[in-house]
């Protein structure tokens, strides 16, 4: 098999990681067998939607893609990332200057990303983490925090976990049992999303959420036990 150049093997690489269960290897194979070898910037720009689907689901015996359990938006971006047309991502938002006490009554929240500020990464391969300081009256970005070393990480679930373990909800698309099972060993919430979405309309959503809070986030809020039993005996 012919090597990879740099600029190749990190376009694929990139594609992987938004492709849940498909790792660099499998992905190699898909192509291989779509466009050929060796892999180069012409055949990698050949790869299509289609292909992608099919070449995946012919992994899992569906050879029509159509139940492969992979989001379109997610393929959408991993054929992107295979024609080279994102690199560095140019839409992230803008971190905000934030200090221990700017907001009363605020909690910390994760959002697994693969692009600009969308709520679209599954928490096992998500490119990074957005976490936002939120309040029922404020939302503000305090910090992006790259996944790439978990790559390299012995566990990958519990780097993943322990990366935002300052958080106390976090959105994903998806997330498997043992991994669900070590973010809330890691007192974090964690609350599956399954559609695509702004990251600022999912937070403001959520925010509704701090007129009644459950007990686990009044406790998140500081809110006296006192506090947190009316709530219980109010429900």
């Amino acid at each position: 098999m012919a090597q990879l150049s740099r600029e190749i093997a990190l376009r694929i690489a990139l594609a992987s990681r938004v492709l849940p269960g498909v790792d660099v290897p499998m992905l190699i194979g898909i192509l291989h067998d779509k466009v050929g070898s060796p892999l180069d910037d012409e055949k990698l720009k050949a790869i299509t939607v289609t292909n992608l689907k099919t070449g995946i689901g012919s992994l899992d015996g569906e050879e029509d893609g159509e139940d492969i359990g992979i989001g379109l938006a997610n393929i959408k971006l991993a054929i992107r990332f295979l024609w080279g047309e994102e690199g560095e991502d140019e839409n992230l938002p803008e971190i905000m200057p934030y200090h221990e006490g700017d907001m009363p009554e605020s909690i910390r929240v994760a959002i697994a990303s693969n692009l600009g500020t969308l709520l679209n990464g599954h928490f096992g391969s998500c490119i990074r983490f957005l976490i936002y300081q939120l309040s029922r009256n404020e939302c503000r970005l305090v910090d992006i925090r790259s996944t790439i070393d978990a790559d390299n990480a012995e566990d990958k679930n519990m780097f993943r976990a322990q990366l935002i373990k300052d958080c106390h909800v976090l959105f994903i698309q998806s997330i498997g049992g043992p991994a669900a099972a070590k973010v809330i060993r890691a007192d974090i919430y964690p609350i599956k999303v399954p559609e695509v979405i702004e990251a600022a309309e999912q937070l403001s959503e959520f925010q509704k959420v701090f007129d009644a809070p459950p007990p686990w986030m009044a406790k998140a809020l500081g809110r006296t036990a006192e506090e947190r039993k009316r709530f219980i005996s109010e429900e």
